[in-house]
């Protein structure tokens, strides 16, 4: 990154990078089952495993900013992963755009006794009917979105003490480049980057703070399943699955490597 980029200039680049990882549409048109789809019961099971040992550099900056009692607003908020844990949770305000994750949340914060108002819809186009928290968390979610600079703009105005992200460093789909050009012949950009995103909110004026860790999990459980997710995110018929299999022993895919996990974040007072 040059000093002469602007705000706009870094916004406009991670748009463009982003964009380059849609799906071509001959490539979508073939796909049995939406490619970027993901299951509110997976997510379930990780929210329940982080619950059960609640760990790593999100959850303690997240921690660290939150009074006794205190509230948080998680966007993106899945299932509630990034949030629930938190023992000091005196309320939660999770925004989601899909009601099938948010009901899943609210199931588990209603066995935590934890106060939750869900709000249905993308942020920060919902920002407007969301109110502050004391912390604002954002875990594995900036890939989804192409306006990063009111995303994070609108994120910051409505903490109190700190913002929290979490991002895998590499766009999370990375893993499958060699698939893509094997099965389809297509070149998968290497940006954007975690580093993207912590040069804008720098550029923004946030006092952004960085820690990097391997994944807390394998990404797949078996080789079986890892064909069966790339299957649906190349858009292939699933009876391709075992093309799969051999194509990602060939290629030295497995076990897939764990990606790299970062966490990024300022205070606002």
């Amino acid at each position: 990154m040059e000093e002469r980029e602007t705000p706009d200039d870094l916004d406009e680049r991670w748009r463009t990078d982003l964009a380059g990882w849609g799906i071509p549409a001959e490539i979508a048109a073939a796909a049995r089952s939406d490619p970027w789809e993901h299951s509110p019961a997976r997510f379930g099971e990780r929210t329940d495993r982080a619950l059960a040992v609640p760990e790593g550099p999100t959850l303690l900056r997240a921690a660290e900013a939150l009074p006794p009692g205190g509230s948080v607003l998680d966007v993106g908020a899945g299932t509630g992963a990034a949030s629930l844990p938190l023992a000091r949770l005196g309320g939660l305000i999770a925004v989601d755009t899909s009601a099938a994750m948010l009901a899943e949340l609210e199931v588990r914060a209603g066995r935590l006794g934890v106060p939750v108002r869900p709000v249905l819809g993308r942020w920060p186009d919902v920002a407007g009917e969301t109110p502050p928290a004391d912390v604002a968390v954002a875990a594995h979610v900036v890939y989804n979105v192409p306006d990063l600079s009111a995303f994070l703009a609108a994120l910051t105005a409505h903490a109190r003490h700190r913002v929290v992200l979490e991002l895998t460093h590499r766009h999370p789909m990375s893993w499958l480049s060699p698939l893509w050009a094997h099965f389809h012949g297509l070149v998968r950009p290497t940006r954007p980057t975690a580093d993207d995103v912590a040069a804008l909110a720098r550029r923004l004026g946030y006092g952004v703070r960085q820690e990097e860790r391997p994944a807390p999990l394998p990404r797949f459980p078996s080789l079986e399943a890892m064909a069966e997710s790339a299957c649906r995110r190349l858009c292939l018929d699933p009876a391709r699955a075992e093309e799969v299999v051999a194509a990602a022993v060939e290629l030295d895919m497995w076990p897939v490597l764990r990606d790299r996990w970062v966490t990024l974040w300022w205070d606002t007072a």
